[in-house]
């Protein structure tokens, strides 16, 4: 892995001035508490009242730190940190989804948390969340939620078709005929997303690229095969077509927690909205089943989630308030409180209780993390994804080739990773 900065970056804030502090957060005046600014990137709705709730707490817990809460939509906070955080004007504290952990991190922006308090429970945590928050040896982020995709249905229409929860894309296909002949709903909605048809890489045993190899393999044999059959389910008896609207990901929620569609792809961020839904009053109603394995008999998808950061620009004190927050935010009794409360994913081992298991879609999101695949230890990973979106969403609308439009994407993923060969 190509080494990065960010040691250096530690060393020179911890010897910057009480002045120099991150974002908007003032400096501690000796004896007044100080102000630590946190940006959370948790849904408005249905997240973040848990979130600002526990900083009370946290305040409540160490009068001498406040805590200054700040909610970014998730789509703008990466642009936004990056901005700030070159300018020194950075908040102190980052949740920071885990694929912009490793791209801060290289840029020197993430403090190295290895031998902090903030990770003094570090063996409780799941320990590929551990790994996916690191870079170049370093750990820069404590393990908040994490999540994959699954194959979420409605388990009143399969039963009314006759239908167990399918294994394989093929199975699928075929499913979503018998759904739409036996209940009059379309039996699958698929997304043009590329964070979405990601699953199909996977199903043929590759990925958009090979880090080891720095190779560009989005237009390989393997790959092609797996987009194709992602393709081909947008068209078919039972299959709706492709939305490529800009509203689409609201369209095919809305159509799955209304009833009027058996299946679709979705991650555990939706359980609340699920159970919001006419289709899941009755919450057992709710089936989850890991994504379905293409030809190549592979299945999985990519595992997802977020971290707390701490800002490499911060001073030392501020430093040492945000260290505490995380460890406080990332402890075992307000992982239990944010899994009841947003029906999202513990990163804790030992914050999957009874009651936290009692909740069907945790524990349906559970049973499918093994079979998720942590991201390469790749810093651009995450922005492959960009040129990506754009041309699937050409593909799915029928405004150029399949082949033209991985052509087009291997293009520009070159130039987000120079030194890899196509």
């Amino acid at each position: 892995m190509r080494r990065g900065i960010a040691a250096t970056a530690l060393v020179a804030s911890l010897a910057l001035a009480a002045t120099a502090c991150g974002g908007d957060s003032d400096s501690g005046e000796a004896g007044g508490p100080v102000t630590i600014t946190w940006w959370d990137t948790s849904n408005a709705t249905n997240e973040a009242p848990t979130y600002k709730a526990l900083a009370k707490d946290f305040e409540k817990a160490n009068p001498d730190i406040k805590v200054k809460y700040v909610n970014v939509p998730f789509d703008q906070a990466q642009n936004k940190f990056d901005t700030a955080a070159g300018s020194k004007g950075a908040p102190d504290i980052l949740r920071s989804e885990v694929g912009w952990t490793p791209a801060f991190a290289k840029k020197g922006f993430f403090l190295p948390l290895d031998g902090t308090e903030a990770l003094a429970d570090q063996s409780k945590f799941q320990p590929s969340l551990i790994e996916q928050a690191k870079y170049d040896g370093k750990t820069y982020g404590v393990p908040l939620v994490t999540d994959t995709l699954a194959l979420v249905y409605n388990k009143a229409l399969f039963k009314e078709a006759g239908l167990e929860a399918p294994t394989t894309w093929a199975e699928l296909k075929s499913a979503a005929a018998t759904v739409e002949k036996k209940t009059g709903v379309d039996g699958y909605w698929g997304s043009t997303q590329a964070y979405y048809a990601q699953s199909f890489l996977y199903g043929e045993g590759t990925d958009t690229v090979d880090a080891d190899a720095k190779k560009i393999t989005v237009k390989s044999a393997a790959a092609v095969k797996g987009y194709e059959t992602w393709q081909g389910l947008f068209d078919g008896k039972g299959l709706h077509k492709a939305d490529t609207t800009v509203d689409a990901y609201a369209h095919i929620q809305e159509a799955f927690v209304s009833g009027k569609v058996a299946s679709i792809i979705q991650g555990p961020w939706e359980i609340t909205n699920f159970y919001k839904g006419s289709a899941f009053k009755d919450k057992a109603n709710l089936g989850i089943a890991t994504v379905p394995a293409g030809a190549g008999g592979k299945a999985g998808a990519p595992t997802g989630g977020h971290n707390l950061s701490v800002y490499a620009g911060s001073d030392k004190a501020h430093q040492e308030a945000s260290l505490k927050f995380l460890k406080f935010m990332s402890s075992q009794k307000s992982q239990e409180t944010i899994a009841l409360k947003n029906s999202t994913l513990p990163t804790r081992e030992d914050a999957y209780t009874a009651e936290v298991k009692a909740d069907p879609g945790i524990a349906g999101y559970q049973s499918v993390l093994a079979s998720a695949q942590p991201r390469p230890a790749l810093p651009e990973y995450s922005s492959l994804w960009g040129p990506l979106d754009i041309e699937l969403n050409k593909v799915a609308a029928g405004n150029e080739s399949l082949d033209k439009g991985l052509s087009n994407a291997e293009t520009a993923i070159a130039k987000l990773v120079p030194d890899f060969s196509k």
